[in-house]
């Protein structure tokens, strides 16, 4: 059985981000997403892997392939080009949200953004709250 290689980590998130945010602007950003996740999801931050903030887990077994693992069910990563913002699942009404978000650009399941004040918090709530109420009910033992 494949299993993935990102894990939750014990390392320390503040130290995280001030070594790894490229600007003081994006650990500004950093700092404050971090913050701003935790009230809004009601989970700690905890590092996964080498560079991802993430928010609550749930364990997921793919449909179309062996892999299978423990995934964040929101996060993000202050690297150096843009924000890596993971709240996007694709659900129901979030294609709307996307509308109001403001200045961004998409990947696969990814949003880009270059700094915090380029977005709309309210949205950015609307699309972390969405996801998580859809993966906890998805897979119910989210923790």
């Amino acid at each position: 059985m494949s299993t993935i290689k990102t894990k939750a980590t014990e390392q320390d998130v503040a130290t995280f981000i001030e070594n790894f945010a490229p600007t003081e602007r994006r650990k500004e950003d950093a700092f404050f997403l971090k913050d701003f996740m935790e009230r809004t999801t009601g989970f700690p931050a905890v590092l996964w892997g080498e560079s991802m903030i993430g928010f609550g887990s749930y364990h997921y077994k793919s449909e179309r392939s062996r892999q299978e693992g423990d995934w964040p069910l929101v996060g993000f990563s202050p690297r150096k080009a843009a924000m890596s913002l993971y709240v996007y699942s694709g659900c129901a009404g979030q294609e709307n949200l996307l509308k109001d978000l403001g200045k961004f650009k998409m990947g696969k399941s990814c949003i880009y953004v270059n700094k915090i004040s380029d977005i709309d918090l309210c949205v950015l709530e609307n699309l972390i709250q969405s996801t998580v109420s859809f993966l906890k009910s998805k897979y119910p033992e989210t923790s």
